[in-house]
């Protein structure tokens, strides 16, 4: 790659919209360490998977597959390489560990937590099991190794209404995430699914900041803009969205509209810096919304893990726990084809 192969890239991706702008020098400063990596990755059998959530460099500049985290995990079954560097945060490379045991994968982010991921543990789905031994348990795909290992199946935000509308049980316990159980629990009234379903406390802090309110100003600042936003965000910024899906969704609705259309993106801002490169006759309006944890992963710390993965923080899980965790995932495969 050159500095113009890179300057084209990430000269899209305008400042307002996330907080980071790149120019031809900071393009100059970066090439080298980009280079640097790509040819690690060649040295090591290596690959780099990139959430969309990390910063513009990593997911144009060295990423070999990027997306959501299940996405990757399966991309990371597809990769002949024995090495995957996983640009993100512990659970992803977790689930890729758990579907890839016999690839090595490392995380190169100092700050491998997440906010929601961390809200629940597996030993308190345990207790919860006690306190409900008739409910099936359903859990988020953001969730560690030894919740999945002690839940019934997996959910991702693309599949959960499919999922949870297709189990032979009518008791579920959804965690972790209380405020996209509270979206499906209304989705599935407004369908006329009756279910019982009782919700965790946990929460992404990204998106739970966002707002009616927030909307409200956007929309009368740009008419015709769309609102697209996760189902992490709350039920009341859900109802006034256009569109409420995965990050995977939230890609090909924007791809199906319009030449010129205007988005409020009401996800973390790493996925407007990738619309803004992928739909360039598009427009992407709103502030930057970041997570600390994906962000912390960088061209540097990527580059360390490559040069030293003696040193690098490896994904380690306890035999047991995986399989028990691939039962889950592979229960969430079995329902999603129905």
């Amino acid at each position: 790659m050159n500095v113009d192969d890179l300057y084209n890239r990430l000269s899209t991706i305008k400042p307002g919209v996330v907080l980071c702008t790149y120019t031809r020098e900071k393009c100059e400063q970066m090439l080298p360490l980009i280079n640097e990596i790509n040819q690690l990755k060649k040295e090591r059998d290596a690959v780099i998977l990139a959430h969309s959530y990390c910063a513009p460099e990593i997911v144009l500049g060295v990423a070999d597959f990027s997306g959501d985290s299940f996405k990757l995990s399966q991309d990371a079954t597809k990769v002949s390489a024995k090495n995957i560097v996983f640009s993100a945060v512990q659970f992803m490379g977790e689930t890729a560990k758990i579907l890839n045991p016999e690839k090595d994968v490392l995380i190169p982010g100092p700050l491998t937590g997440c906010s929601l991921a961390d809200s629940i543990t597996g030993a308190e789905v345990l207790e919860l099991r006690k306190k409900y031994p008739d409910h099936t348990f359903v859990c988020y795909i953001n969730t560690t190794a030894d919740v999945k290992a002690a839940c019934d199946v997996c959910v991702t935000s693309g599949n959960v209404m499919k999922i949870v509308s297709s189990l032979e049980n009518d008791k579920i316990v959804f965690v972790p995430d209380g405020l996209m159980g509270k979206n499906l629990t209304e989705e599935l009234k407004k369908r006329g699914i009756n279910k019982e379903i009782v919700l965790y406390s946990g929460s992404c802090y990204v998106h739970e900041t966002y707002d009616s309110e927030l909307i409200a100003f956007f929309r009368e600042q740009n008419p015709g803009l769309k609102v697209v936003s996760h189902p992490e965000c709350h039920p009341g910024v859900a109802l006034l969205s256009d569109y409420v899906g995965s990050t995977g969704q939230m890609v090909d609705y924007i791809k199906n509209q319009p030449e010129g259309t205007k988005f409020l993106l009401l996800t973390e801002c790493g996925l407007n810096a990738r619309m803004q490169y992928e739909f360039p006759d598009k427009e992407f309006v709103g502030s930057c919304s970041m997570c600390k944890y994906m962000k912390s992963n960088s061209l540097e710390n990527i580059l360390e893990t490559l040069r030293h993965p003696e040193k690098a923080k490896h994904v380690q899980l306890d035999e047991s726990v995986r399989v028990a965790a691939k039962k889950c995932i592979d229960a969430m495969f079995y329902y999603a084809k129905l």
